[in-house]
């Protein structure tokens, strides 16, 4: 388990990072005058950001099945995000 835990935090922590590199791209195209992520692309990163997050806590601070469905939830959350913002 605690491998798996591991890589759900691997994979909660470069959702984080996307986030900010969403949210800096589009502070800097509205700066600069350049077309960047639009408004409901930033509010689906942060709303996938904030709930690997807490899926992630939840599996952190549980043993057994409970903490295997917070990493299946975060797998889920950010494969789901990649696919429908990313690859889409």
């Amino acid at each position: 388990m605690k491998v798996i835990r591991g890589l759900s935090g691997i994979v909660a922590g470069g959702t984080v990072v996307l986030v900010a590199t969403v949210v800096g791209a589009a502070i800097t195209g509205a700066q600069r005058g350049f077309p960047g992520p639009g408004a409901s692309d930033v509010a689906w990163h942060v709303g996938a950001a904030l709930l690997v997050s807490a899926a992630q806590i939840f599996a952190d601070r549980r043993q057994g099945i409970a903490s295997f469905f917070g990493c299946a939830v975060v797998f889920l959350i950010a494969g789901s995000l990649l696919w429908a913002q990313w690859w889409n």
